[in-house]
């Protein structure tokens, strides 16, 4: 019997979606920010990036986070519907198909706390998945939560920075080296700007951010 679809419960293909499902999958709008993702009137770097240049170099993104793809986000991240990664890490390679290759991908790390509460890291599931699409091997503990945070969605956006403040380690040599950085979702940029510190303070060249949604700076 072919798989349901995740979403209308229709016949679903190999990614777990019917043809319609992933047609109404909600695009990143073009023209966007080319270092990080930001819709725009232009392909110019916005205002927000020429203001504070971003640790990361660049951020490539698949959707706006949007229905349905936040619903397929939600379920995989607080209802253990695994299955989500699937139609996530397609939409993600399918945004990736003509981009280069990094020397090195990593999952954004998950705190320890959270990781033993939801039994995965969402952004590892979503990059063992892409990783495998491209023959591209996934350096899993290549960087961990130094520290305990409050849950980013939790907070006010203008607080999320001080809040990732000095929260991750890394003990890789990767000098000179080009890193991915896969991730569900991106607002404000505060998590993957403050691991892209992390990453250049051990010798990192570039970081890019591997992310499949992408929701406006200011929500």
């Amino acid at each position: 019997m072919p798989p349901a679809c995740l979403l209308c419960a229709g016949y679903g293909a190999a990614d777990g979606l019917c043809k319609g499902c992933r047609q109404s999958l909600p695009r990143l709008p073009v023209p966007h920010c080319p270092i990080c993702a930001a819709p725009g009137t232009g392909a110019e770097v916005c205002g927000r990036c020429l203001t504070r240049r971003p640790a990361f170099d660049r951020v490539v993104a698949a959707l706006a986070y949007a229905f349905p793809a936040d619903a397929l986000v939600r379920t995989l991240k607080y209802r253990g519907g695994l299955a989500c990664a699937r139609p996530l890490a397609g939409a993600l390679a399918d945004a990736l198909d003509s981009e280069p290759y990094p020397d090195l991908v990593m999952p954004m790390p998950l705190a320890p706390r959270r990781l033993r509460e939801r039994g995965f890291n969402q952004a590892m599931e979503i990059a063992r998945l892409v990783g495998a699409e491209f023959g591209l091997a996934i350096a899993a503990n290549g960087c961990r939560r130094s520290r305990e945070s409050v849950p980013q969605a939790s907070l006010p956006w203008k607080k999320r920075a001080a809040n990732v403040r000095n929260a991750f380690a890394c003990e890789l040599d990767l000098e000179g080296k080009t890193v991915a950085v896969v991730d569900d979702v991106l607002t404000t940029g505060a998590t993957l700007n403050e691991l892209a510190l992390t990453l250049k303070r051990r010798g990192a060249r570039e970081v890019w951010g591997w992310v499949v949604a992408r929701t406006p700076p200011n929500r």
